[in-house]
């Protein structure tokens, strides 16, 4: 879907947003509040239509069908969508939609970042915007609390900024989750990882084997977490604890929690460390922390260690073994007084798997590395790689060149996945996949 065509710089563009401001304004006047509570979009588009024809005829501007129809469609949006970004919502192959200021969007399309010629009509008009998403949930935006996360009813993440903090007026940066979850086949088809990879992956999921998910941010890590759960058996009581609701597990028996932001007053405020010790008392089979960020990670790591086999978290960081000592940090802030050794101790006790995802050069999003943790030796937790991905080059269309391929190092896992009746392959350790071009 291409950008909308009659959104122009300059003065042309002023008059389209005066002459829609005006027909907006007329139909909202036209309504009672009663009537505006009951719209849908069919029913208003026959009244948007005729206010349409009667200040053209008023004004007598010149305008074209197609123009007309445009311009119907944008009224539409104001009143039941996101302006201006609704056509960029709708468009699948957006991933990113990125508001900087009420002149500036860009969109990021197939993992590169493209301008885009869609404009708001000032800062008011993309803070009513704004205003509008975090509403829905509950949340609030002012000078008070300028900063503020939220999600879409697609479940897509929006995070906005707004003066005094950001000093190009409001800006606003949006996640998109597509509609269509990508399936295990998708990852496997679009070399995220390799299928034995994910016969590994899965295993682990199904012996109650305790996962982290590490990476950047944008490489993927809520998508793996999503693809993961889908090997939880149905039958399981799952939590998921998230600031900002993202996950989309597809099990019968799900619970979602989500953090609160205080209040006016700056109290009544819900941290995800809140919500881990409330649902351990909620009896979950997993737990799973949509992203460990603070000192909730002492209390996920007491619940790993404490009957909840099968827990996952995700967290940013660069490599794996950088996960490992960011958690490690996490967990110190809640608990000083334990030695740090101590800490480690039981950090490699909860935690068995570390897979860490990149978002390449080309867009693209690869498991980098399957890491197993083993044992605390002289003060060093170790950590065995058991898959990785190897890059080799840039191709002349500009993807990336690379091969994922086994270490050679044999799980000390597998006891586990087979006493649960999960049997893996041994040659899956010895292999190596290139990465194909397309």
């Amino acid at each position: 879907m291409s950008p909308r065509p009659f959104v122009r710089p300059g003065s042309t563009a002023d008059r389209w947003f005066a002459l829609k401001t005006q027909i907006h304004t007329r139909l909202l006047n036209s309504l009672s509040p009663d009537q505006l509570r009951g719209l849908n979009k069919e029913c208003v588009r026959d009244q948007v239509g005729a206010q349409l024809e009667r200040l053209i005829g008023e004004e007598n501007i010149p305008m074209t069908l197609n123009e007309r129809e445009r311009l119907i469609e944008d009224i539409l949006d104001e009143v039941f969508g996101l302006g201006p970004l609704e056509a960029l919502i709708k468009d699948p192959a957006v991933s990113d939609i990125l508001v900087n200021g009420f002149d500036n969007v860009y969109v990021e399309r197939g993992g590169h970042l493209v301008e885009t010629n869609i404009r708001f009509k000032d800062q008011n008009h993309v803070r009513l915007v704004i205003e509008r998403i975090v509403s829905k949930i509950g949340r609030r935006i002012d000078d008070s609390s300028p900063i503020v996360d939220a999600r879409l009813d697609d479940g897509s993440r929006v995070c906005a900024v707004i003066p005094p903090l950001s000093l190009i007026g409001p800006v606003m940066s949006i996640r998109r989750f597509g509609k269509k979850l990508l399936s295990t086949d998708d990852l496997v088809r679009n070399e995220t990882l390799t299928a034995g990879m994910l016969d590994f992956l899965s295993g682990c999921v199904e012996a109650r084997l305790n996962i982290v998910v590490s990476g950047g941010s944008g490489s993927g890590k809520t998508t793996m977490l999503n693809t993961l759960s889908r090997f939880v058996p149905d039958d399981q009581r799952v939590i998921t604890i998230e600031d900002t609701a993202e996950l989309q597990l597809q099990q019968t028996h799900v619970v979602r929690l989500e953090t609160r932001p205080p209040n006016i007053e700056g109290a009544g405020a819900i941290t995800q460390r809140d919500l881990v010790i409330n649902a351990l008392r909620m009896r979950p089979d997993r737990l799973i922390i949509g992203e460990c960020r603070g000192s909730e990670a002492f209390d996920m790591m007491q619940a790993m260690n404490t009957g909840h086999d099968g827990s996952m978290t995700s967290v940013h960081a660069n490599t794996a073994r950088d996960a490992f000592s960011r958690l490690e940090t996490m967990v110190m802030m809640a608990s000083q007084h334990v030695p740090d050794y101590v800490i480690r101790q039981m950090l490699s006790s909860a935690i068995q798997i570390v897979c860490h995802m990149n978002r390449l050069p080309d867009g693209s999003r690869k498991i980098v590395s399957i890491s197993e943790v083993g044992e605390t030796q002289d003060g060093h937790v170790e950590m065995r790689e058991i898959f990785g991905f190897e890059r080799q080059g840039i191709s002349p269309s500009g993807k990336v060149i690379g091969r994922f391929r086994a270490t050679g190092e044999i799980p000390s896992c597998l006891t586990r996945l087979k006493a649960y009746g999960v049997h893996i392959s041994p040659s899956i350790f010895q292999e190596a996949h290139a990465v194909k071009e397309r």
